[in-house]
């Protein structure tokens, strides 16, 4: 069978997975995970609970208190009662979180850079922005499924 289209899942996959695989290990450098990151960066944008940093970085429950304790754990952010719903907690950065957050960011801003830089300019203007078309257009939302998505399997030759 002749594919008559590009294998665009594994194309997107794969370079999402090395893109991630590269994040994590700039990331780890600072001790901080990639969800590390979101949380401090989304949390200090402005006040959010558990719940709302969690939507922001796809996370689930578990993971995300995992993660806002890791954070706390290494002084970077606090759960702290919100100003506006006495029953709601907000993840709070404090000034070394902040700092931190500075700091990652400009790591992950260098990563997509560095990613970047394989494409000649008018290259990577013309993909970010058909990324940007698609996740916000025919691709915005996930499709249910009886059987779950799994990531792709890794694989050499002609796409």
């Amino acid at each position: 069978m002749t594919r008559k289209e590009p294998d665009l899942s594994f194309l997107l996959d794969h370079t999402s997975h090395v893109l991630r695989t590269r994040m994590a290990a700039a990331l780890g450098e600072l001790g901080l995970t990639a969800r590390m990151h979101c949380v401090l960066v989304h949390a200090l944008a402005e006040e959010r609970t558990q719940i709302q940093l969690a939507e922001l970085g796809g996370m689930d429950k578990t993971t995300m208190v995992v993660t806002v304790d890791a954070l706390e754990d290494a002084g970077l952010a606090e759960r702290r009662p919100s100003r506006t719903d006495r029953r709601a907690r907000i993840i709070a950065v404090t000034e070394q979180g902040a700092e931190m957050a500075r700091r990652s960011q400009e790591v992950a801003d260098r990563v997509h850079r560095d990613a970047l830089a394989a494409l000649a300019e008018g290259e990577r203007d013309a993909l970010v922005h058909a990324l940007r078309h698609l996740t916000e257009g025919p691709l915005a939302t996930p499709t249910e499924s009886t059987q779950p998505a799994r990531r792709a399997r890794q694989r050499k030759g002609n796409i």
